[in-house]
This record gives structure tokens, sequence and C-alpha cells, in this order.
């Protein structure tokens, strides 16, 4: 077949190698021109097994279906094994075109790093447009926003700078649809110098300013928020973590404050506060 699909070149990887020879006698057999072969580092996981399909090991597609861009996996997979020469990483399929070459690979096997990948994957959804990576994110809002009155795309505009890997997205946002039951624990924060007591005086401070907006948009809350902390001389992170706490219900947030406060709107944002107030005052 290959002879016949006038193939020049055949790359394979180095497993194949020891059975080179038998291709070209059979080559030399019939005539035929010998194809120069290449033959590609193999691709290890990370205790230096083989990567395998039927050891569990993602293919491709499975990739993808974890939330990884194409882009971003076949970057990645050009690196493995192959060097341009510099420390660059990040390469468009056109420019791998233009800089790939066989003086470039490596004989030694390569480790497939996920976290690595991971990290490449995040590096490529932070070049999309704020409205490429809406529509890479549409899909995974489906079933997990309900609440027609969020607005979608702002929740996208505050996850793309905090998203790697587009399957993690609905865990980061389901507490926009409903407020999850959580502890009291999480007002409790070190570095923010807060504690039950000192969050719940901030959520009671809190709620009359909240009210008192008129146009809800996040400059304002910011605004109004940063000049009661002054007011009351206290640190910014004594007032802005609890209310993130009490409206997101979460340690960690694509966001922060002001800006859940903002897509939440004005009356979800003030009952969550309420009910942190009650929780804590049990």
């Amino acid at each position: 077949d290959d002879h016949l699909m006038e193939i020049t070149h055949v790359v394979r990887g180095n497993e194949y190698l020891t059975s080179t020879p038998k291709y070209n006698l059979l080559y030399k057999a019939f005539g035929w021109e010998i194809p120069t072969y290449v033959h590609l580092p193999l691709i290890l996981e990370s205790s230096g097994r083989k990567l395998s399909k039927r050891a569990g090991d993602p293919s491709f597609e499975d990739l993808v279906g974890m939330g990884y861009l194409v882009e971003a996996i076949i970057n990645y997979i050009a690196l493995l094994g192959w060097s341009p020469g510099t420390d660059r990483e990040i390469f468009s399929l056109s420019e791998l075109e233009n800089e790939f070459n066989l003086e470039g690979l490596s004989k030694s096997p390569a480790i497939f790093d996920i976290t690595k990948l991971t990290w490449m994957n995040g590096e490529y959804i932070r070049m999309k447009t704020p409205e490429e990576f809406h529509k890479l994110a549409g899909p995974y809002y489906d079933g997990v926003i309900t609440n027609r009155n969020i607005d979608l795309f702002k929740v996208s505009k505050v996850l793309q700078a905090r998203t790697e890997v587009l399957s993690t997205i609905p865990s980061n946002v389901d507490f926009f649809d409903k407020l999850p039951d959580y502890d009291n624990a999480l007002y409790v924060h070190k570095k923010m110098k807060t504690t039950e007591e000192t969050a719940l005086e901030s959520l009671k401070a809190a709620v009359p300013v909240l009210e008192a907006i008129q146009d809800w948009n996040e400059q304002v809350i910011h605004d109004e928020l940063l000049k009661l902390v002054e007011g009351i001389g206290i640190k910014n992170g004594q007032m802005l973590w609890p209310v993130r706490v009490a409206i997101s219900g979460k340690e960690s947030t694509p966001g922060g404050a002001i800006e859940i406060a903002d897509i939440l709107g004005k009356e979800e944002t003030l009952a969550r506060i309420k009910t942190g107030i009650e929780k804590l005052s049990k």
C-alpha cells in the first residue's frame, strides 16, 4: 500500500524500529525504492509506562471531551519528543508547519505531563476573544445556570482568566444558580483577618449601603463598599471576603465579591447576605 500510494516518508513510533529491516527486504525483493523512515520517541506516562488506551490513558478524543482545546492538544503533543531549539512553547498549527523539522526530534522517550497540558490549555483559553470564549463556555452552562436573570456573558468574562480546562466550568459557576449550603468556617480567613464575629459585623454594615444603591453595577458596588470600608476603619478583605462567602457559599470562585454581586443582581445579592447574617447569628 505504501508503495502504491507513493509514500516517500514513513513516520512511526520507535517500537517499530526493529521491524524495519524486514520491510526493507520486501522492498528490495519487489524492486521498489525504499522510503525514508522516521522513528519517533515513545510517549510515556509519569511512571515510565507507555501510554495505552487499554490502561485507561486518554486518547485525543478523550482529552477534547475532558475540556481541552484541539489547538492546545496539538501544540502540546508536537513538543513531546521535539524541540524548536528555543524556549518558546506556544505555536499555532501554521507556525508548527513552518517550524517543525526532523533535526529537532529527540531520541529519548517523552513524558506526557497532564499538568503541563492543562497550563498550555489555559494559555490558549486566555488568547481567545471574550466572544470566542463565551461560545466555548456556553454548553457548560446548560442545566447548571437556569436562572434567566443571570447575564451569562458577564459570567464568561470573569471565568476566562480563571479557567484552564472547560470541564471545570460547571462546578465553578453552579452557585450563580443556587446558593449552596456552606459552613460558617468559610468566613474565617487568616490572611484576610476575618472571624465569624467580624464577618457578621461586616455583613450587617454592608446591607444598608447596598440597599441604597440605585444604579446597580460593578463600579458603583466597588465604590460604595470601599467607601464603607474606609468609613468603619477596616481592611478591604475584612469586608469583601465575608460578602464573597455570603453570596457564593464557596471558598474559591471565579471573580471576587464585587463581580459576583454585579452578576447576581441587587435583590439576590441582598437576599444571600441576609441569609449569611442569619447563619452567623445562630
